[in-house]
């Protein structure tokens, strides 16, 4: 499955808590709020940059597939995990959640779900 490309957020539901669950501060929640975050992943085979464009910072992580990378979250946490890939949807587990990414109609599609919580959020 071909995940690179150029990404604009369209929609999301469930922004603020998703936010709040995960430990962003309130300021930075409103400005992020209506921002429409972009997603830029470059991909050759199963090697992957995928950088998220926020209001107020650039964050990057280079993984391979199924193998064991140095990765960081918004918030600024560094943490060590694996993307997988199974049945066309990316699969990996942050600090604080799970995100899940796939391409459907022409669109990339995270969503990303607490850990720490009975609810999951799209963004």
């Amino acid at each position: 499955m071909a995940f690179a490309g150029r990404w604009e957020v369209e929609s999301q539901e469930g922004y603020d808590e998703f936010c709040k669950g995960i430990g962003i501060p309130a300021d930075v929640i409103e400005k992020g709020r209506d921002f429409k975050m972009i997603t830029e992943v470059t991909q050759n085979g199963d090697d992957f940059t995928w950088t998220q464009v926020y209001p107020t910072l650039k964050v990057s992580n280079k993984f391979t597939i199924g193998k064991e990378s140095d990765m960081e979250t918004i918030g600024g946490k560094k943490f060590k995990a694996t993307v997988n890939m199974e049945g066309g949807k990316m699969t990996v587990s942050f600090p604080n959640y799970f995100q899940t990414n796939e391409i459907s109609g022409g669109k990339l599609i995270e969503v990303s779900k607490l850990t720490e919580a009975k609810v999951s959020k799209k963004i």
